[in-house]
């Protein structure tokens, strides 16, 4: 079973590489064999260097992720809800966003789920 100290700890991590604008920091979160699906539903991306993409992508719209309330811990996963601020088509916009973490017994992630939709975004000028 993972360490619920060391899950809650990559939750903060997580963020503050965020903060940083840091998709390495990100990535040395995830297992070698990790999947990511963000938002859910769309097609999972597959293995570090697939995943070290999508942040490297994500952070260029300088998204900046908060914690909105304590991170939940249930067996072997975490649960977390945050907004995003981020800008597109030069516009800002507040994304909030739960996403649940799966770790292994090393205490990697091996599933990262995010859970947004269009009702959950929100533009502003």
């Amino acid at each position: 079973m993972p360490d619920p100290k060391k899950m809650e700890a990559a939750v903060h991590e997580y963020v503050a590489a965020f903060d940083a604008g840091s998709p390495a920091r990100v990535g040395a979160l995830f297992a070698a064999n990790a999947t990511v699906e963000d938002p859910i539903g769309t097609p999972p991306h597959v293995g570090r260097d697939a995943i070290l993409a999508f942040y490297t992508a994500s952070m260029q719209t300088g998204a900046k992720l908060q914690l909105e309330g304590p991170v939940r811990i249930a067996g072997d996963f975490a649960a977390f809800a945050f907004s995003v601020q981020l800008h597109l088509d030069d516009k800002g916009m507040r994304v909030d966003v739960i996403d649940t973490f799966r770790f292994n017994e090393a205490n990697e992630v091996i599933e990262m789920k995010a859970y947004f939709g269009p009702s959950n975004m929100h533009g502003f000028a």
